[in-house]
């Protein structure tokens, strides 16, 4: 990247010399004596963006001092200021689920901006891009010394056209870098090892420039690496590939709300058990589309382990980002993980030299703040839908047992179904369920009375240590380590049915795991090393054995899923559980070892020791002084520069993939994985108007907190679904199907996916759950199905939604599809922060209800037509009339405010999304000179 002068700005730019080396920087003490503004009480999030500001131009101009000035002016307001304003990212981060697609787009403008008459090298990241191979490992294997050998060959043997494509990217685009299967998460890799908290770079004379490490990510938790005060967030793989390719993020200067955390976490808590805390509490607060930034005494004894698992739940509390500003912990987790000693040096030199650095003294201005005594914090799960949805632990079983009674409405809520275990006799022939070694069991459905285990609403059959969110976490980690040896000393095993895994973010974490020797104890009661990625946050949770998702299926049980991660969405981790929770590390492994909600693990033993004597939890969970010992002694140095030295080099199956050196892609006709996207087909050189949306009929009335999960699913699909039919008629066996996540490189599967979550309830059908609606004859049929019905009949299509539409990943998929599918407009209460600029990167308008009005007062069905004009001329945050048509003929008039925010949207819109934007003015050189 280069980095540009203006004229304007250079008054505010100095030198900063450390350790015999000399960098220039953009200083905010000298934009305030050149007149524009005061800055000093800015927080340090927003103190980032205003070096952002001072450092670039916009589109050729220097940035106007009015935009600086707005800082100042949002300081003297109290924390309030929405000038629209143009941001830029220093590099951006992906993983290969939302990856994939974003280098098919690429790949796609490459072949669009040569019909257009323009060169393809242009179209290249200008900023730099690391891709993390990290979704794809799927748990197939598990409870074995072979588990991740295993699961890391099918991964190859699923994804190999896919692999071949991103190190096709890899050779074919400037910037661009993967990391290779294997290797970590995205966020994990980007805090230990990418992340530099202060960037340097040669501006256009050759002086080394130092300023803030920031980024955007096409994963919602890209946020996790503000623990290391590098600003970052999620965004829409349209919006990021908008952002490599020299696109300004358009933004509003963010509120910023100030948590305080003051007090330390006591014996026996967690920082997972912290982060549940504040996730209720912001969520309860709503800061939505706002910053939030953690202050207070507390962080002189919080971890940056700890920091950045609050930060990498941003998205679950709604916010664009949770940021902790450059202190002494950040200095020492820098060196604990291999920085070199002169970025760390240059780190706390640019902090104290621009106002960035948080002391004592740190009191900046903020919006709104809230308060937490960490000292309050007690052991704390969440579940069974959604993060926010915090429950203490001794109060688990309690609102489990609620839970069920609410799903059950009056049915028997003990109904069950009963495996019987080994040794049994008259029962059908047995079926291998798979256990650990020494404890393996066999499974008979519904056999005899002898030795009988039960399966009942409430049984666990997937405990997981998995995601970012914890796995980054030494101090989790290290506590689940000794929880494992402590309950193996007891003579404690995971329960049959319970599907365990351990995933860890980075191969970091074997290492201390294995130095600490507590690998072999996770070992010996199931929690075998399954692989480095996502798993089963992300859906990869892999198949249950068939006996016990029979016996969940037959019997309509309410399964339940424990893992250390950051999502529990409806129909997210499996498709055999209903009920999922969320929990730090030590205590999966506790649920494991039990194997059922309702029982209250802080007060019912977990299981007998070798003597028959009742073992508690209190028994097994170790002191906060186990496990820092540990911690100090394991977690060192040495291991992160060893784990990272090749990290792009990969394993011998990653380099044996053979990719064809040609600059524009080669689209393989018969790949179900990789295809051509039609967005650019046909395109013109010229932008047209917005049109207006006339006579539209409704895809789906959908309610509140509607996930993008629900919208875009990512885990596995059956046949009989429109994606999976689409699979067979191209003779791809079921074994073969993988992930609606996996295939987001094809658009013809994703089409097929989109509105399929299997607990979507749409309110045009009574009782429905799936991906249904009602075609154009009034029959009930597939989403998908109508949708292309509709196209066929040349009718525009619209979604109505509740609150919080959108809410969870950055899921670009979630508005690709909707924009394919024929939506011109949905609908909603309220949107989340990411899929309304997705919808708008993909020309779809978001309409928010005004005036109280909502679907449900309005009494729509569905069966209505809903026309929206005046768009023609529509401005951003427009208010516009709506005229709808019922069913019976007669028609409402409603007011709809337009969630087109910024000017620059409108251009998007106008050109059929922002892709369209900017392979428009690639071109527009090579159009002119004809």
């Amino acid at each position: 990247m280069t980095i540009e002068v203006g004229t304007d700005t250079a008054k505010t730019r100095r030198e900063l010399s450390v350790g015999g080396k000399t960098y220039a920087y953009y200083s905010l003490d000298a934009a305030t004596e050149a007149g524009l503004g005061d800055f000093s009480k800015l927080p340090a999030a927003l103190k980032v963006v205003l070096e952002n500001i001072l450092r670039f131009e916009d589109g050729g101009a220097t940035v106007s001092t009015d935009d600086a000035k707005a800082f100042a002016d949002w300081a003297a307001k109290g924390g309030k200021n929405p000038r629209e304003i143009a941001y830029r990212p220093a590099r951006v981060l992906m993983q290969d689920f939302t990856g994939v697609p974003a280098v098919v787009d690429l790949a796609a403008m490459r072949d669009g901006i040569v019909g257009l008459g323009g060169d393809a090298q242009k179209i290249n990241p200008l900023n730099p891009v690391d891709l993390v191979i990290d979704h794809s490992v799927m748990i197939d294997e598990f409870g074995n010394p072979r588990a991740f050998q295993m699961n890391v060959d099918r991964e190859y043997e699923r994804n190999m056209e896919r692999y071949q494509f991103l190190k096709w990217g890899q050779t074919a685009f400037q910037n661009f870098r993967v990391v290779p299967p294997g290797t970590g998460i995205c966020h994990q890799v980007n805090l230990e090892y990418l992340a530099q908290t202060v960037w340097t770079d040669a501006d256009q004379d050759g002086t080394e420039v130092a300023y803030p490490d920031t980024l955007v990510g096409t994963d919602s938790h890209t946020t996790m690496v503000n623990g290391a005060a590098v600003l970052g967030w999620g965004v829409g793989g349209i919006e990021a590939e908008a952002a490599m390719l020299g696109q300004p993020i358009s933004m509003l200067i963010p509120e910023v709300v100030g948590f305080e955390l003051t007090g330390q976490m006591v014996e026996g808590t967690t920082g997972t058990d912290l982060v549940l805390k504040v996730v209720e509490m912001l969520r309860e607060k709503g800061v939505v589309g706002k910053f939030v930034e953690f202050y207070g005494a507390g962080l002189d004894t919080l971890p940056l382990a700890d920091r950045a698992t609050i930060a990498n739940m941003a998205p679950e509390y709604g916010a664009t980002c949770g940021f902790f500003p450059i202190d002494g912990e950040t200095l020492r987790y820098l060196r604990t993980t291999g920085r070199d000693e002169d970025r760390i040096a240059l780190v706390e030199a640019y902090a104290k030299a621009n106002g960035m650095w948080r002391d004592a003294d740190y009191a900046p201005v903020y919006t709104d703040t809230l308060h937490l005594d960490m000292g309050t914090i007690v052991p704390a799960i969440s579940g069974p839908k959604r993060p926010q949805d915090y429950i203490a632990l001794d109060r688990a079983a309690k609102a489990f047992g609620e839970y069920v009674k609410g799903v059950r409405s009056g049915e028997d809520a003990s109904a069950k179904a009963e495996i019987r275990w080994e040794g049994e006799g008259g029962a059908p022939e047995p079926v291998d369920i798979p256990g650990d070694e020494g404890h393996h069991a066999r499974g008979y459905i519904n056999g005899g009375e002898a030795d009988r285990a039960q399966m009942h609403d409430g049984s666990i059959v997937i405990a997981s240590i998995t995601s970012c969110t914890n796995t980054s976490n030494p101090y989790v980690m290290i506590g689940a380590g000794l929880v494992a040896r402590k309950a193996r000393e007891k003579g404690l095993n995971r329960k049959p049915w319970v599907k365990t895994s351990l995933a860890p973010g980075s191969q970091v974490v074997s290492a201390y795991l294995e130095a600490a020797e507590l690998q072999e104890d996770l070992d010996a009661i199931g929690f075998n090393l399954v692989g480095y990625g996502c798993t089963t946050c992300i859906g990869n949770s892999g198949p249950l054995a068939p006996e016990i998702s029979k016996c969940i299926n037959d019997n309509d049980l309410i399964a339940t899923s424990v893992l250390s991660g950051n999502r529990n969405f409806e129909g997210r981790i499996s498709p055999d559980v209903r009920a999922n929770y969320l929990a730090s590390p030590p205590l999966v492994v506790a649920y494991a070892l039990v194997g059922d909600m309702n029982v209250d693990i802080t007060t019912e033993p977990l299981g007998q020791d070798q003597d028959g004597n009742d073992v508690f939890l209190k028994d097994i969970w170790p002191s906060q002084a186990e496990i820092a010992e540990l911690v100090e002694r394991t977690v060192t140095r040495e291991a992160f520069q060893e784990k990272y030295a090749d990290v792009f080099k990969g394993d011998e199956k990653w380099q044996a993939v053979d990719v064809p050196q040609q600059e524009t892609y080669d689209w393989p006709p018969t790949s179900t994985y990789v295809q051509n996207p039609p967005y650019f087909q046909g395109m013109g050189p010229d932008a047209g108007e917005i049109e207006d949306v006339v006579g539209a009929r409704v895809l789906a009335v959908l309610g509140d907190m509607i996930t993008t999960d629900h919208i875009s699913p990512a885990g596995s699909f059956k046949e009989t679904s429109p994606a999976g039919q689409y699979l067979k008629e191209r003779q791809v066996p079921v074994r073969e199907f993988n992930s609606y996540g996996s295939r987001r490189g094809n658009h013809e599967v994703m089409m097929r996916g989109t509105f399929a979550n299997i607990r979507i309830r749409n309110e045009m059908l009574d009782g429905v759950e799936g991906g249904y609606t009602l075609g154009p004859d009034g029959e009930q049929t597939s989403i998908y199905d109508a949708a292309m019905a509709w196209q066929e009949k040349g009718v525009p299509l619209v979604v109505f939604g509740g609150e919080q539409y959108g809410a969870g990943s950055s899921r670009d998929w979630a508005a690709k599809g909707t924009a394919l599918l024929g939506v011109k407009a949905v609908i909603a209460e309220s949107f989340e922060r990411i899929h309304r600029s997705n919808l708008v990167g993909m020309g779809v308008i978001p309409f928010e209800f005004t005036g109280g009005d909502t679907r449900k007062s309005l009494g729509l069905t569905g069966q209505e037509e809903v026309t929206i004009k005046g768009l023609g001329d529509v401005k951003p945050l427009q208010e516009v009339e709506a005229q709808i048509k019922m069913a019976d003929g007669s028609e409402k008039t409603i007011t709809l405010k337009c969630r087109i925010d910024t000017a620059v949207e409108i251009d998007y819109i106008k050109n059929g999304g922002v892709l369209h934007y900017v392979l428009r003015n690639l071109a527009a050189p090579a159009v002119a000179a004809e």
